[in-house]
């Protein structure tokens, strides 16, 4: 009985022994081949015919599957596919169109007088929807006293500035009125009546041109050049990129502009005040150049037009012609020297506009003839002396400049430090 629980107890450790794998050189059993004494008929095998060894005869699809000649057949599964990539194709679309299409017409009528920012529609009040506006299309135009070309220069306006329209005259010009209320003639050539490029509020920027020139282009880089804009102009622009906007121009084009050298303003910001100091920076950059009568760009230039569009970019508003620019601001009357009696030019600031007479006035004689700005102790920008060009001018206490004063006018606040 022992014997028997011994040889048990051997059989089932030896179903945990691992299997001792042959030595080579050791006898080992052939493989052989195991045949099936007694073959397993399998029951899709039924109806083969056991003595041709051939497959059951062919069934019919449609009376035993349910399936069509067309679904029976690899054509038809093909055309499946591309019905079913058809439909999955068509459904993209008019996703994509709901999406980018339905929905944005759609939504805003929904949550109409809700506070949600995406659905609030922006105000649009046009500016200039009335038929008389003109917007003007030269970089700069003359306005003459007279619809002829030898009269005189009263002003200029810039280009991309809207003016009224106020009848045509002859020789090819036309009566306008500026914004500031200037009324004279300008060519009407240099007129159109589209003033979408001037409507502040169906745009994203407004700019404003702080250089003495810059170029529109037709492209952002390599273009070719569209205008030659001068400083002060006013340009409203839509999409801003690293370095360059693209802007709105008279009669519905577009081009752009690089972005140093202008002055980025929501569409219906002023410039801020600032110091003299940019003031005096801005008129320097006319010195030098080519003296025209009432100009204000640096393609021909005045005393007092540059005043103008050196104080618009530096946040004041000022009248463009010299008698109404005698009246900006507030008056500066200087101190007189204890010992001397002449006037101490050190109270003259960088700044400040002096308001000249004639050098050959009579006594007593108060008529504006000319006008200076003080850039510096001593130094005027003013007219050179052969009326050519407009330059610097250094003078001291007790010049002929001085004897010459009528008022000298500061229009820019002394709180503004920066």
């Amino acid at each position: 009985m022992k014997r028997r629980d011994k040889q048990e107890n051997g059989s089932i450790f030896k179903v945990f022994e691992k299997k001792k794998k042959p030595v080579v050189g050791d006898d080992v059993a052939p493989k052989t081949i195991r045949h099936l004494e007694r073959p397993v008929k399998l029951p899709f095998l039924a109806d083969m015919d056991e003595g041709k060894e051939q497959y059951g005869s062919a069934e019919d699809m449609q009376d035993k599957w349910g399936l069509s000649e067309k679904q029976a057949t690899l054509g038809g599964v093909k055309k499946r596919k591309l019905l079913s990539l058809g439909i999955a194709f068509a459904a993209f679309i008019l996703l994509i169109v709901g999406v980018f299409y339905i929905l944005p017409r759609v939504l805003p009528g929904v949550f109409r007088g809700t506070n949600i920012e995406l659905f609030v529609e922006p105000v649009i009040n046009l500016e200039y929807d009335e038929p008389d506006y003109r917007v003007v299309t030269d970089s700069t135009v003359a306005l003459m006293t007279d619809p002829k070309p030898d009269s005189k220069r009263i002003a200029e306006v810039l280009y991309n500035e809207p003016v009224r329209y106020v009848s045509a005259s002859e020789n090819g010009y036309c009566k306008i009125q500026t914004s500031d209320g200037l009324i004279g003639f300008v060519k009407e050539s240099a007129l159109l009546d589209d003033m979408g490029s001037v409507e502040p509020d169906i745009h994203q920027y407004k700019l404003i041109v702080s250089d003495p020139s810059k170029n529109i282009m037709t492209h952002a880089s390599n273009g070719t050049l569209i205008k030659k804009v001068m400083m002060n102009t006013v340009l409203y622009a839509d999409i801003k990129r690293e370095g360059v906007y693209q802007v709105a121009l008279p009669g519905g084009d577009t081009g752009w502009i690089g972005s140093s050298g202008v002055i980025e303003l929501s569409t219906r910001g002023e410039t801020e005040e600032v110091s003299s100091r940019y003031f005096v920076s801005s008129v320097l950059t006319f010195v030098n150049a080519k003296y025209i009568e009432n100009g204000m760009s640096i393609d021909g230039a005045s005393i007092n037009g540059a005043v103008y569009v050196s104080a618009e970019i530096n946040g004041i508003e000022i009248p463009r012609t010299m008698e109404g620019q005698a009246e900006a601001g507030i008056e500066v009357i200087p101190e007189p020297d204890a010992v001397t009696g002449q006037i101490r030019i050190d109270q003259i600031l960088p700044g400040d506009i002096l308001f000249l007479s004639s050098p050959k006035k009579a006594p007593g004689d108060k008529t504006i003839y000319e006008m200076a700005v003080c850039t510096d102790t001593g130094t005027l920008f003013m007219l050179s002396p052969a009326r050519t060009t407009v330059r610097l001018r250094n003078f001291e206490s007790g010049d002929d400049i001085c004897e010459r004063i009528i008022t000298i006018r500061r229009i820019f606040s002394a709180r503004v430090t920066n």
